[in-house]
């Protein structure tokens, strides 16, 4: 509450959720104008729907669990496998939607630990300034300098292939472009005139930096996010593919593109739905981040 020169009070809460209901109406009407960034929040809400009712949608439910039957081994689609098998006599369009599971798994433990991490030494590096800010930011462009796979990799050889490992590994390099990009945002945010006011109030920095400065920088990093998780998802399939990801029994779409690579001439169909599937995830992924983009007018790296 404050009072103004007449003496009238006025409630600042009030009007700073008015103006943030404002925003979100704003945004939305723009989104909402965006053909492509519905079509893409429409592709998300497919994903998340068939991992949800994983089980009820799967024709087959227990392929995806390692059951095998040799007796429908590489059966074409068929309107009983509209999919088709693969080598074992699992049915192919099972294992997809299983699959979904898992990729959209991979994409939120990573982002959550990439985020977490990041954003914290971002916000650190930002506000403090002076040592503390060289020290984290070559310590990040140490991390930046090595190819997330080559990262991931060197990680999973010090363990073991598995799918919490590779979750592990790909988070271990993904933290630094937030790092990056919270710090550049700090940078920006903190000379502004309410910084300067809750400075001069006596807030720590603790409360200026996760109270003040980072709901200010909450739009860069959903966009980086959304355009992050089609990439994450891809990258995980990588590293199932070479091996060093999920391992069987499975579902995983990398991994079942593995599996089918050896009989892409014959049985082209064991790999190219799996495939099929990473490329509707990550496009529809890329149409969102795109889309949030130009509503919340930010730029990401």
């Amino acid at each position: 509450m404050s009072t103004d020169t007449t003496g009238a009070t006025i409630d600042t809460d009030q009007l700073a959720k008015d103006e943030r209901r404002e925003r979100i109406k704003r945004a939305w009407s723009r989104l909402s104008q965006s053909t492509l960034s519905l079509v893409g929040f429409a592709m998300i809400g497919l994903l998340f729907i068939i991992a949800i009712f994983a089980p009820v949608i799967a024709p087959y439910p227990e392929d995806a669990a390692g059951a095998i039957d040799f007796s429908r081994a590489s059966q074409a689609p068929s309107l009983e496998h509209p999919m088709g098998t693969d080598t074992e006599g699992r049915d192919i369009l099972s294992r997809v939607i299983f699959g979904t599971r898992i990729a959209l798994l991979m994409g939120f433990v990573v982002l959550s630990i990439a985020i977490s991490i990041g954003v914290t030494l971002g916000l650190i590096a930002g506000y403090m300034g002076g040592k503390t800010n060289a020290v984290i930011m070559r310590i990040t462009d140490i991390f930046l300098a090595i190819p997330p796979t080559l990262l991931a990799l060197a990680v999973i050889a010090a363990t073991r292939p598995s799918l919490w490992y590779a979750m592990i590994a790909i988070a271990a390099s993904w933290w630094t472009w937030y790092a990056r990009l919270i710090q550049g945002e700090v940078l920006s945010i903190k000379e502004n005139e309410f910084i300067e006011a809750s400075r001069s109030l006596g807030a720590g920095w603790f409360h200026i930096t996760f109270r003040e400065i980072l709901p200010n920088a909450i739009g860069p990093i959903t966009v980086k996010a959304t355009l992050d998780m089609g990439f994450v998802i891809l990258v995980g399939a990588g590293l199932a593919f070479l091996g060093l990801g999920a391992q069987e029994p499975t579902a995983d779409w990398g991994l079942m593109i593995a599996t089918g690579r050896a009989h892409v001439r014959t049985y082209w169909w064991i790999a190219t739905f799996p495939g099929l599937a990473i490329s509707f995830a990550v496009l529809g992924f890329n149409l969102v981040g795109d889309g949030l983009r130009d509503v919340l007018d930010v730029e990401v790296e």
